[in-house]
C-alpha cells in the first residue's frame, strides 16, 4: 500500500483513522488552519506525487465548511501531482437538494458534484446517499456503498420475530425493503407531507402494525421531525410501544435526540459517517462503525478490484 496515501479531513477524524488503521497504513501529515476571518488553509505535510490519494471527508454539518475543505485537499493533491483522487465522502451533504422544488432554486447536489470534479476529485465514494440520482450529476466514478448489512446485524434479535419493518415516508421504501429481506420481516410504509426544512406531516399508514413492534429504517436522522411523527401514526394505528430505529448517517441537529425519546424511540441505531458531538452520541443511541466497509472499498480500489458486493 506504499502507493497509497490516506488524507484525514478535520470532519470527521476518528472515522479516517479507523479507516487508516484497517488499511495498515497512517493518515498522512496535514495541517488545516482556519482564520478568524473564516477562511480556510490546508496543507499535505509528505509528498503525494504519483500517489493514490484518498482523501476521507464527510461533508457533515457545518457542510459549507466540510466541502470547502475538502475541496481545498483535492485541489493540493492535483497540484502536486497525485495520479488519482478519491474523495471518500461517507455522509455526502446537499445530496437532498436533488432536483428543483421552484422555479428559482438551485441544485445544490449537482453544484456540489461540479465543484468538486472542477477541485479535480477522479473518484467518489459515498455511502447510502441520500437520493441515488445523484451519481447522475458526476461525470466521474461514484461508488455508492451500503451500511444495510450493517444495520441488520445490530438490530438483529433486538426486536421481535413478527415485528414490521417501517419505511417513514416513500423515499426509503426500497431501503425499508432490503431491511426487512435480510431480516425475514414484513414492511408498512408512512407517507408524509413536508411543511418546510423543519416539519412533517404524516398523512397515511399503509400497512398492518396493530400489536406489533415497529423497526423504522431511514437513511438519515437529523431533526428527527419525521421519525417522531411516523412514530406517532404508527402509535395511532396500535403499534406496541418501544419503537427501534435504524439509520446510516446520525446528523442530529439540536433537540432531534430529544425529540426521538419523547416520541418513544427505545434504540436509535447509526453509524458513524457523521463524528458524534463532544461527549460521544446521545444517550439512547448507539454507534457501529463502518470503517471495516470503507476499508475494504479502498483496499479494492487500489488494486483495481470490483465494489460490486459492497453496494
Amino acid at each position: 500500500m506504499s502507493a497509497v496515501c490516506l488524507l484525514a479531513g478535520s470532519a470527521n477524524r476518528p472515522l479516517a483513522e479507523a479507516v487508516a488503521r484497517d488499511l495498515g497504513v497512517a493518515p498522512a501529515g496535514s495541517t488545516v488552519e482556519r482564520f478568524p476571518d473564516g477562511e480556510l488553509s490546508v496543507r499535505i505535510d509528505e509528498s503525494v506525487r504519483g500517489r493514490e490519494v484518498f482523501v476521507v471527508q464527510p461533508t457533515a454539518p457545518p457542510v459549507n465548511d466540510h466541502l470547502v475543505e475538502l475541496l481545498a485537499f483535492a485541489d493540493a493533491c492535483r497540484r502536486a501531482a497525485a495520479a488519482r483522487i478519491v474523495a471518500v465522502v461517507p455522509y455526502f451533504g446537499y445530496a437532498r437538494a436533488d432536483r428543483r422544488r421552484g422555479r428559482r432554486v438551485p441544485v445544490a447536489a449537482r453544484m456540489a458534484a461540479d465543484l468538486m470534479e472542477a477541485a479535480g476529485v477522479d473518484h467518489v465514494v459515498t455511502l447510502d446517499v441520500h437520493t441515488p440520482q445523484v451519481e447522475g450529476f458526476f461525470r466521474i466514478p461514484v461508488d455508492n456503498l451500503s451500511a444495510i448489512p450493517l444495520l441488520c446485524d445490530a438490530v438483529r434479535g433486538r426486536v421481535a420475530p413478527d415485528a414490521v419493518v417501517v419505511s417513514p415516508d416513500l423515499g426509503a421504501v426500497g431501503r425499508a425493503a432490503q431491511v426487512a429481506a435480510r431480516l425475514g420481516l414484513t414492511t408498512a410504509v408512512v407517507h408524509k407531507r413536508r411543511l418546510d426544512g423543519a416539519r412533517v406531516e404524516a398523512v397515511q399508514l399503509i400497512g398492518e402494525v396493530r400489536g406489533r413492534e415497529c423497526l423504522i429504517v431511514d437513511d438519515m436522522v437529523s431533526t428527527g421531525a419525521t421519525v417522531a411523527e411516523c412514530i406517532r401514526v404508527l402509535t395511532d394505528g396500535g403499534a406496541l410501544p418501544g419503537f427501534v430505529v435504524a439509520a446510516t448517517h446520525g446528523v442530529f441537529s439540536e433537540g432531534a435526540a430529544g425529540r426521538l425519546a419523547d416520541a418513544g424511540a427505545r434504540e436509535v441505531v447509526v453509524t458513524d459517517t457523521v463524528a458524534p458531538a463532544e461527549g460521544g452520541p446521545p444517550p439512547g443511541v448507539r454507534v457501529v462503525s463502518v470503517a471495516p466497509l470503507l476499508a475494504t472499498a479502498l483496499d479494492r480500489l487500489a488494486r483495481d478490484g470490483s465494489l460490486q458486493d459492497l453496494h
